[in-house]
């Protein structure tokens, strides 16, 4: 069965480096504890305010 799996991260200015870094490692705790081995796609999209990138959205898609 596919599923998807949306997260989040909010983005500070002089911080998007470590910012990256933690969404990466929340996305890789969650297919390790899910036990996930099949990722079938893997989608980032900013979110915006004003003109100015304010987040990032990852979309996961995987079975399960």
């Amino acid at each position: 069965m596919t599923k998807v799996k949306t997260f989040g991260e909010p983005l500070q200015a002089f911080k998007t480096r470590q910012e990256l870094d933690e969404l990466d490692q929340r996305v890789n705790d969650f297919l390790q504890s899910n036990n996930i081995t099949r990722v079938v796609s893997v989608s980032d999209s900013t979110t915006m305010e004003n003109g100015s990138t304010i987040g990032l959205v990852r979309v996961v898609v995987y079975e399960a």
